[in-house]
C-alpha cells in the first residue's frame, strides 16, 4: 500500500493572520479541515465560527466543497510540489434575525430607490 501524501496547508483569515501551516493527509475532507480551523480559531477574535457551515475555504479562486478531499480540491496548475498551500478562510456573516427585518413600527423594509423615465 502506498503511503498517503502529506500536504502542507495554512489558512489565511480575513484580517491577514494565519492558522498553520500544518500537514494534512491528501484524503482529508474539506469538512474535516473546517473542523480543525474551528478548533484552532484564535480565542481573541470575536464572532468566531460555530459550525463548518459558517466557513468557506477558497483555494486558487475556487470555493471548496465539504465532501471533497484535499487531493480533489488541489489546483495542479497553480501549486508547486513541496510548497505550502495558502487557503483563504471566509467567515459567513451571521444570519439576520427574521424579526429584525421589520422596522420598529411593524412595517416591512422598503427599498429607497426608484426609477423615472421621461
Amino acid at each position: 500500500m502506498a503511503a498517503e501524501e502529506l500536504i502542507e496547508v495554512k489558512f489565511r483569515l480575513a484580517d491577514g493572520t494565519d492558522i498553520g501551516p500544518n500537514k494534512y493527509s491528501s484524503i482529508t475532507t474539506v469538512g474535516s479541515l473546517k473542523e480543525k480551523i474551528i478548533s484552532l480559531w484564535p480565542k481573541d477574535k470575536e464572532n468566531g465560527p460555530k459550525t463548518i457551515n459558517d466557513l468557506k475555504l477558497i483555494n486558487a479562486g475556487k470555493i471548496l466543497e465539504n465532501n471533497k478531499t484535499l487531493a480533489e480540491s488541489r489546483s495542479p496548475v497553480s501549486e508547486v510540489p513541496g510548497v505550502v498551500i495558502t487557503m483563504l478562510v471566509v467567515l459567513r456573516p451571521p444570519m439576520a434575525d427574521k424579526n429584525s427585518e421589520k422596522l420598529q413600527d411593524g412595517s416591512p423594509k422598503q427599498s429607497g430607490c426608484s426609477c423615472t423615465i421621461l
